[in-house]
């Protein structure tokens, strides 16, 4: 069974950058769509970003042009470069893997991890 733990997460200033990572560990996930995820305090999860296994990418737009989503297929690793930092972007950031039949429609086959917490503060 595939695990996913994210990390990279930190308290961070307006403006600022971060580089999220998603490990997979226990099967490898190159055959899969891969996408991000985040919960603010107090609202539903939500999908942000979700890459195909072609390397194809969609955004929501609230990140779009600030946030980028890769894939190292032979680390079996997912990132989130996060640009241009907001307030509002603080949020519990999760990854999962799955399918995707058109863009930002995403069915994860994970259970949800611990995620990671990005604090954008001044």
């Amino acid at each position: 069974q595939v695990q996913l733990v994210e990390s990279g997460g930190d308290l961070v200033q307006p403006g600022g950058s971060l580089r999220l990572s998603c490990a997979a560990s226990g099967g490898s996930v190159s055959g899969y769509a891969m996408g991000w995820y985040r919960q603010a305090p107090g609202k539903q999860r939500m999908l942000i970003a979700l890459i195909t296994t072609g390397g194809s990418t969609n955004y929501a737009d609230s990140v779009k042009g600030r946030f980028t989503i890769s894939r190292d297929n032979a680390k079996n690793t997912m990132y989130l470069h996060m640009n241009s930092l907001r307030p509002e972007d603080t949020a519990v950031y999760y990854c999962n893997y799955g399918v995707t039949s058109a863009p930002m429609d995403f069915l994860a086959f994970a259970s949800w991890g611990q995620g990671t917490q990005v604090t954008v503060s001044s």
